[in-house]
């Protein structure tokens, strides 16, 4: 798929704009067009084919014409004549938290400094220390930004691992001697981030498979190439693996290689006390017969223990819950009946009202949220207080339309620096659902940055506290704060805190999510949607709850979460 690339290419051209000084409205555009083809339910090549590039949101003529340019080409001539007028390495320095476009063109204009390797060297021999504008704090910052940036390039995050894994399995599934694909490894127990990728295959033939494995297009370098194993490097250096399974040892390969390691040998560990053998090629007796391995549930059977679902296999108590029969019935899809956080383009979404609530109802919903900024939060283009009442009139217009399904009226709304809500409690309580979340003062100590949270549970119009520990990956880490602190405060208010299923999110992450349920509080599945298509990142949270062992129950958006909403609370 070319919309990575597009993406990239887009967002670079943003930044360069950005250290120009060009209009902000034009950085904007390129850095939503960049957000939108990232994250298109389909191959953008597609929509240039069929020419409806220009019918995707924020996408006019002038940006389609530079898509067309980069699927034709693979390049941009615009985007690389721009980068000739900024110093070498300038947007690499960009990709670093903390590293803002006037310290990036110090750095490589003055210093040299070409990478973040260069410049990981320079804070090293000390050549930036004493340079104007570059406090020792700002250097700490630095060195912290490159440590993420180098984890990023060490994982794929998990919606990104998933892009590239449907590319290879659609590709095999196309196959004649292909009878079935599946993805394994930490792609299938659905970790937020991935370092390889693994694919299992069924097949009459092995052969066929593993010549057109390594000759497919994403295959940019061969690792290794055998009858039944082949290792290839995608042009971002992603390694995926495919390996032709025998189909009476499918269900074992399957547990092997989805693992995690710990898991797997805690059943190796019980198959022993019984006598056994648990490998990738079956259960095997004392004598060596093959006693199953058709499919992963028989091997459970055999262990008598419940089925595991792949999202619990870390060793973290599931084996012990499975053999006492006591697994829990974790949240499915069906059990979300709406998403209490999406945008709309009265701030910064790339849909109407409308848009986005005929996407909700295509995907079964019976109601969602539409959460525009607060006031204050200019850069997102908030609402202002004199508008509310109008917007309000547009939803109970769209209401009536799409009547028995809901659009709730309702805010994301700013938690000031010192918890203060950016809307009055008069203009509060006239919202149907109130998400309160912070956005700025994102360094404040620890003590801080809690009681701001814990005032904001404390107002009795806040229904959910949105991504809770501020975090995104690959730009910046969690906040410091107390959450146990938090989960207290929200159990005792029976304030919602969020999954945000938005990719470079994931917060709560899937640990913080089973404290926060065995704390008694309420989970919000939600989006935080920009646009329509986004609406399914729903299941990256799902991934997050359902590793974060969380049950129907203590899911605040199932079926009577809207009676729930339109009471007081």
């Amino acid at each position: 798929m070319k919309n990575e690339l597009v993406g990239s290419i887009f967002r670079d051209i943003a930044r360069i704009l950005e250290i120009k000084g060009e209009n902000r409205f034009r950085v904007r555009a390129y850095d939503r067009a960049a957000q939108v083809i990232e994250n298109l339910g389909e191959d953008v090549a597609h929509a240039d084919k069929e020419g409806t590039l220009t019918g995707i949101p924020g996408i006019g003529k002038d940006l389609a014409a530079k898509i067309s340019e980069i699927v034709a080409t693979g390049s941009l001539k615009f985007y690389e004549d721009l980068k000739k007028t900024l110093p070498p390495g300038t947007l690499e320095l960009l990709t670093i938290p903390s590293v803002g476009p006037k310290t990036a063109q110090l750095l490589a204009k003055d210093l040299g400094v070409k990478s973040v390797d260069d410049l990981e060297k320079a804070i090293r021999s000390h050549k930036l220390d004493g340079i104007a504008g570059i406090k020792a704090r700002t250097i700490e910052n630095i060195e912290k930004g490159i440590a993420l940036v180098k984890s990023g390039r060490e994982r794929l995050g998990l919606a990104q691992a998933e892009s590239i894994a449907r590319d290879f399995v659609r590709a095999l599934e196309r196959l004649p001697q292909v009878e079935k694909v599946i993805c394994a490894g930490s792609l299938r127990r659905q970790k937020e981030t991935v370092r390889d990728i693994d694919i299992l295959v069924i097949a009459t033939d092995a052969q066929p498979v593993m010549d057109a494995f390594i000759a497919l297009p994403a295959a940019h370098t061969t690792q290794a190439w055998g009858s039944t194993k082949s290792s290839i490097r995608t042009a971002e250096g992603v390694q995926v693996d495919c390996r032709v399974v025998d189909k009476r040892s499918f269900g074992a390969a399957l547990l092997y290689f989805t693992g995690s390691k710990g898991f797997n040998v805690r059943l190796r560990q019980l198959a022993q006390k019984t006598r056994h053998k648990i490998n990738e090629y079956g259960v095997f007796d004392r004598n060596e017969k093959l006693v199953c391995g058709r499919t992963e549930e028989e091997i459970f059977r055999f262990l008598k223990m419940q089925y595991v679902a792949p999202e619990l296999r870390e060793d973290t108590g599931e084996i012990e819950a499975a053999l006492e029969g006591s697994l829990p019935r974790l949240v499915e899809a069906p059990d979300i009946k709406g998403d209490l956080h999406v945008h709309s383009d009265w701030s910064d979404g790339s849909n109407t009202i409308e848009e986005m609530a005929m996407a909700g109802k295509k995907a079964g919903y019976s109601y969602i949220g539409i959460c525009d900024h607060s006031q204050s939060l200019k850069v997102a283009h908030g609402v202002p207080v004199k508008d509310l009442a109008k917007k309000r009139r547009q939803i109970d217009a769209v209401n009536r339309k799409l009547k028995p399904f809901r659009v709730l009226f309702g805010t994301e709304v700013d938690i000031d620096a010192d918890g203060t809500l950016d809307y009055p409690d008069d203009i509060l309580k006239q919202f149907d659902v109130v998400i309160a979340a912070i956005h700025t003062g994102m360094k404040q100590p620890a003590r801080q940055i809690t009681r701001r949270i814990l005032k904001a549970c404390e107002n009795p119009y806040v229904h959910i506290i949105a991504h809770p520990t501020g975090r995104l990956r690959g730009v910046r880490d969690a906040y410091e704060i107390d959450l146990d602190e938090v989960f207290a405060k929200a159990k005792e208010t029976n304030t919602a805190l969020e999954i945000n299923s938005y990719p470079d999110r994931m917060d709560l992450n899937d640990i913080n999510c089973r404290r926060a349920q065995e704390a008694g509080v309420k989970i919000c599945i939600n989006t935080d949607s920009h646009s329509a298509d986004q609406l399914g990142f729903i299941r990256f949270g799902l991934a997050m709850a359902r590793r974060g062992w969380l049950t129907p129950s203590s899911l605040f958006n199932n079926e009577d979460a809207l009676a729930k909403l339109l009471r007081k609370r």
